[in-house]
């Protein structure tokens, strides 16, 4: 059982609140910013160590409409919010109608996000996700087939148009996280759905960790030193990926041009990152080619590039010694050497 929370009680441990917030892989945050906040341990704990610290914090909560008591629990949060003075958004979505409603989810949330952030100027949100959502989101990537990139997990931010999305605890656990909030009598809300075994993520939580566990492998070490390990690849492949870009790449009217003979002497994880870098020049930011694209393009690599092929809003062709990028949309859009 939680301890019921005090009205208007909103005292984390300050030391704790400093060592969360303080750490070295926390990039630098602004005085005024929002939380994405569910209620449960980790974004409570978040929102209310960045009051406790003197942040200028609202609370912003998406409710997904996948349970009839959601809007109760909507009411509920907003009646916290006003006890500890904390302005309070909050928005209701459609019930997802795909079969993949965790992706329309997070699609539909980030859109709401990014509204809030025009509406009010917000620039900087925080989310919640703590050191064993690292873990299980680097075993997910790997049993789903990706490389080093998809392994590196969940970066600490990540720019959205205006909006900037920051993960300060990525470095904690959960088991910190709560137990801050039970010394400060402070109740949070379980989600029924992270019960739901249908969901692959609840899965590895409840199942896979729990095995791993009971014959002696500590899955959070073991899955956050591959997510060390991958980041430091794929740093490598970027400073390659940025070498080549500045030698060997032309960019002129919606059209990436580099030697057939460079492309052809990189190594298939080069290639695939340089793929990204060349969509994601034509298209903006939020272009990338999935992994779908990226195998198709290398099975077409070794076959010597016969023919073009389609991808999403662009084709790539071989032609005169040349690889070919070219828009089927739009013209090149903000093309620069910066880092992906």
């Amino acid at each position: 059982m939680k301890p019921a929370a005090q009205a208007g009680f909103v005292s984390l441990d300050i030391v704790v609140s400093r060592y969360w917030l303080a750490h070295a892989d926390v990039p630098e945050l602004p005085h005024r910013l929002a939380v994405g906040w569910s209620g449960g341990a980790d974004s409570t704990a978040l929102l209310l160590a960045l009051k406790q610290l003197g942040h200028d914090v609202q609370a912003w909560h998406v409710d997904h409409a996948w349970r009839d008591s959601s809007e109760q629990e909507a009411e509920s949060l907003s009646e916290k919010a006003s006890a500890w003075a904390i302005p309070f958004l909050s928005a209701r979505l459609q019930m997802p109608s795909g079969k993949n409603r965790e992706a329309e989810a997070r699609k539909g949330r980030l859109a709401q996000f990014q509204n809030w952030q025009r509406q009010g100027g917000i620039t900087t949100l925080c989310l919640g996700q703590h050191r064993q959502d690292q873990a299980e989101t680097v075993c997910m990537r790997l049993l789903q087939g990706a490389g080093a990139g998809g392994c590196r997990g969940m970066s600490h931010q990540r720019q959205f148009g205006d909006l900037r999305i920051v993960r300060p605890l990525l470095h904690v656990s959960v088991q910190d996280l709560k137990q801050a909030l039970l010394k400060a009598g402070i109740e949070w809300f379980e989600d029924p759905s992270n019960s739901d075994l249908s969901i692959w993520r609840n899965r590895i939580r409840h199942q896979l960790f729990p095995a791993m566990q009971q014959v002696g492998i500590a899955p959070d070490d073991l899955f956050l030193r591959w997510q060390r390990q991958a980041d430091v690849l794929m740093q490598r492949i970027d400073d390659l990926v940025n070498d080549l870009w500045r030698r060997k790449v032309e960019c002129d009217h919606g059209r990436i041009t580099l030697p057939w003979s460079v492309w052809l002497a990189c190594s298939a994880p080069v290639r695939a990152r340089l793929l990204q870098r060349m969509v994601n020049c034509l298209h903006g930011g939020a272009a990338t080619p999935g992994r779908r694209h990226i195998e198709l393009v290398e099975l077409w690599t070794q076959k010597n590039a016969r023919g073009g092929l389609d991808l999403s809003r662009c084709r790539l062709y071989r032609r005169k010694g040349s690889l070919h990028l070219q828009s089927t949309r739009a013209a090149l859009a903000g093309c620069d050497s910066s880092v992906i």
